[in-house]
């Protein structure tokens, strides 16, 4: 093997690395949002959430990637540690399916059936498939896959390179004393915990073994140590994504880390102890890719199923290992960064922290407005609390999503970076208005003040609209839910007219000399909060409607809306006009 066959040996590694990382990244992107809804949905039932395990692994095709995504869903307080345990022994055997799919290679016969499986052959079609979706397709889904067909193209090109690389090794002698080193178990085991902890990818490496068995004999007593050895390396991208979280999201890797390390134990102590006491001649039999691929999955499974019922001690094994001190509190990220790595992940993380927002700038505005009434001090402080939440998630959330933009995101995930960037200031304004309506409170209660009997009816009905306008705005944004959506407008506009009303009857009431000027200027600041409260409802409410392909604008679909022609809009304005009326002053 000369400078050049080295060269070219790298270039197939690189090709394949590369392939590997465009397929993973095409598949995680056409599993969208899901994915956190999947490992989430990984409860205490253990099966339950070993299948989610494999299903995750198998839809992204990375281990190491789910398990990253773990530790960040540990540290931002999303899962507990042992809801993981039943998720990480299913990636072991997710993990597996790309060495299966390299295993095609080895199919031999002459019929169509036979020839189209293999997959130097149809990875020309998926190159031509994928190459088509990204050039002529705008759907973003076709695009993914795309990247997947193109990604699974370079990953088979990368094999054929390395295959032809190391051709001709077999007669090099010097390559096999190498192969015959790595058949001592510990040695094989370190060479494969090494090769994989440098690419950080098991799937990788399995696959770089499989292209070298294709061109040079490998023996099966050196591929399983060095299997085995793999299985243990690709723990190490996991180990590093740990670095700086809590402690719970370090346990993690912990039992990340235990379970392959015992399972690589197990396998090796009883295939070498066997072979010491009745020796196995299979040991000195060549491996095929297949057989790769069959060896992965065995010692995947078996190490599975023995450890399967002993997952509480797993779990215990990681809390001795990382202890609680007595009194510690764990504290989570509000946002961890590890997720910006899985796109579709961070934006639902992102989506359930604004949900928190929006039900905190929602209590604050309702808190605010029940202290007009009856004023109460540890009130008024609660609501200060509130809008300091809320100060410090818009300042949060702004940085994260900012990072997040620039992770190469589609449309449709650029869309919801922007729409929530939009939504973040709005429920910070509302929080900042919480505070003033709170400020008109307090001058209410220290100047000993007083709105008219009319005006505390007007007030009243004013405060159960803004309750409502709340309430479905809020509704509309959790669930992504386009019809309540629509129904924020209408009533904004009916706000709106209720705002005008409130400010003409109270000029009324200063000509009859119902009301004074100080609770006067008072009751416009009210009204001026109460209006940007009702605005930046529809502000949201309109810019998820354009998330969802909608509405073309704010300013389009406002005048699209308020339209005679527009039934819907006009029946839904005249049902809120009926429920939030103003009653007649009394003459």
């Amino acid at each position: 093997m000369d400078f050049f066959d080295s060269i070219l040996l790298l270039g197939g590694v690189s090709l394949f690395l590369f392939g590997m990382s465009v397929m993973s990244t095409g598949l995680e992107k056409s599993a969208g949002g899901r994915m956190q809804m999947i490992l989430q949905s990984a409860t205490s039932n253990r099966f339950k959430a070993f299948l989610l395990g494999v299903a995750v692994t198998c839809l992204i095709q990375s281990s190491s990637a789910v398990t990253v995504m773990l530790v960040g869903l540990v540290n931002s307080g999303i899962m507990q540690l042992g809801q993981t345990i039943g998720v990480i022994m299913g990636t072991n055997i997710g993990t597996t399916i790309t060495a299966w799919i390299i295993s095609l290679t080895g199919l031999t016969g002459s019929s169509f059936i036979i020839k189209i499986l293999k997959p130097d052959n149809f990875a020309q079609i998926f190159a031509v498939i994928g190459i088509g979706f990204m050039m002529f397709s705008k759907k973003e889904k076709k695009q993914s896959a795309g990247e997947v067909f193109l990604g699974f193209t370079v990953l088979m090109a990368g094999i054929a390179i390395m295959r032809d690389a190391v051709s001709g090794l077999e007669q090099n002698e010097a390559f096999r004393n190498l192969m015959v080193a790595f058949s001592n178990p510990l040695l094989g085991l370190l060479f494969g915990t090494f090769i994989t902890c440098v690419i950080q990818s098991s799937s990788a490496a399995v696959g770089i073994l499989q292209a070298i068995s294709m061109a040079v004999g490998v023996s099966y007593g050196t591929a399983i140590p060095v299997i085995m050895g793999m299985k243990i390396g690709t723990c190490i991208t996991a180990t590093l994504s740990s670095l700086g979280t809590n402690k719970s999201a370090r346990r993690v890797v912990v039992v990340h880390v235990s379970f392959n390390v015992i399972g690589a134990c197990m396998v090796l102590t009883s295939v070498y102890g066997t072979n010491a006491i009745y020796p196995l001649p299979i040991l000195q039999e060549i491996v095929t890719p297949a057989s790769i691929a069959i060896m992965h999955t065995l010692f995947a499974a078996a190490t599975t199923i023995i450890l399967f019922p002993f997952a509480k001690q797993l779990e215990k094994l990681a809390l001795f290992v990382i202890k609680e001190q007595a009194g510690e509190i764990t504290r989570h990220e509000v946002l961890d960064e590890r997720l910006l790595s899985s796109p579709a992940i961070a934006i639902a993380h992102s989506h359930n922290l604004l949900v928190k927002m929006s039900h905190t700038a929602r209590n604050a505005v309702l808190l605010a407005m029940g202290l007009i009434e009856d004023y109460d001090d540890k009130a008024a402080y609660l609501v200060h609390e509130y809008e300091d939440v809320l100060d410090k998630n818009e300042d949060t959330l702004n940085r994260y999503l900012v990072k997040l933009s620039a992770q190469g995101l589609h449309d449709g995930d650029s869309w919801k970076v922007s729409e929530y960037l939009h939504a973040i200031g709005d429920l910070e304004r509302i929080g900042d208005h919480a505070v003033n309506i709170l400020e008109s409170a307090q001058e209410l209660n220290e100047k000993k003040l007083e709105f008219s009997a009319e005006a505390k009816k007007d007030l009243e009905v004013a405060h159960a609209a803004i309750r409502e306008i709340l309430n479905l705005t809020i509704s509309a944004f959790e669930e992504n839910d386009s019809e309540l959506a629509k129904q924020v407008e209408p009533l904004e506009e009916v706000i709106d007219g209720l705002i005008e009303q409130m400010r003409n009857r109270h000029i009324i009431r200063l000509q009859r000399g119902e009301c004074s000027i100080v609770p006067g200027f008072i009751w416009s600041d009210l009204l001026i909060d109460y209006e940007r409260v009702s605005d930046h409802c529809s502000n949201m409410a309109v810019c998820l409607l354009q998330t969802n392909n909608i509405a073309k604008g704010r300013h389009v679909y406002l005048a699209e809306t308020r339209t005679p022609e527009n039934i819907e809009f006009t029946e839904m304005h005249a049902a809120y006009q009926t429920k939030y009326f103003l009653a007649n002053q009394e003459s």
